[in-house]
């Protein structure tokens, strides 16, 4: 029952018979959690930082995008969990709906919880407490990165922030060097010319 109250949200703001976006069900966690970025030219451009977290996809907007460099911290707002048939989503959102604009998987790949290994928390725990601590396998991004919720309370705003370790470079710019998709190989641009995908029946 947790993991549908989960969706609540994600579910409100869509009407599945318009958006190409997968509608989600119930997931049970896989075996090796994973992450994902989504690229996303919306109103204004971002980055979807997500993470599977007992079978949802926790989810940040990164409008920056995230950094290779550990000096530069990048804002990262919260946002409504998303399904984990979103972890393979790219398309058009169409106009009127809630994102609308383009979607392509900039980078994915699968992550430890360091927490989990230095004091034994769980990732459900790191959210909670508003301190994230994470080791990325990703085809783009790789080592450690941080999460951190600023300010007191439980708000949105949070840091994400690159560790200085042998993956850390504060010179390369990977969103400019690597702009495609690792899932077609194709960027926002490509994707937002082509013909509109129709979404399946309403779903009810």
């Amino acid at each position: 029952m947790a993991e549908r109250d989960s969706l609540e949200e994600y579910r409100k703001k869509r009407d599945f018979s318009r958006t190409t976006e997968p509608r989600g069900g119930s997931s049970k966690p896989s075996g090796r959690p994973i992450f994902l970025v989504q690229k996303h030219q919306a109103r204004n451009l971002h980055y979807d930082f997500r993470m599977e977290v007992e079978g949802v996809l926790k989810s940040w907007a990164v409008p920056k995008g995230p950094s290779l460099d550990p000096g530069k911290k990048r804002l990262a707002v919260q946002t409504e969990d998303h399904p984990m048939e979103y972890a393979d989503y790219e398309g058009v959102i169409p106009e009127g709906q809630y994102g609308s604009g383009t979607v392509i998987l900039w980078d994915r790949g699968t992550y430890r919880n360091l927490k989990k290994e230095e004091k034994n928390y769980s990732m459900e725990e790191s959210v909670e407490a508003g301190r994230i601590t994470v080791w990325l396998e990703g085809e783009k991004l790789r080592g450690g990165y941080s999460l951190i919720r600023t300010g007191k309370g439980k708000g949105n705003q949070w840091l994400l922030i690159k560790k200085d370790d042998e993956h850390a470079d504060a010179v390369r710019d990977i969103l400019q060097d690597r702009p495609e998709s690792v899932l077609t190989g194709r960027t926002v641009e490509e994707v937002s010319s082509e013909p509109p995908t129709q979404p399946p029946c309403s779903a009810t």
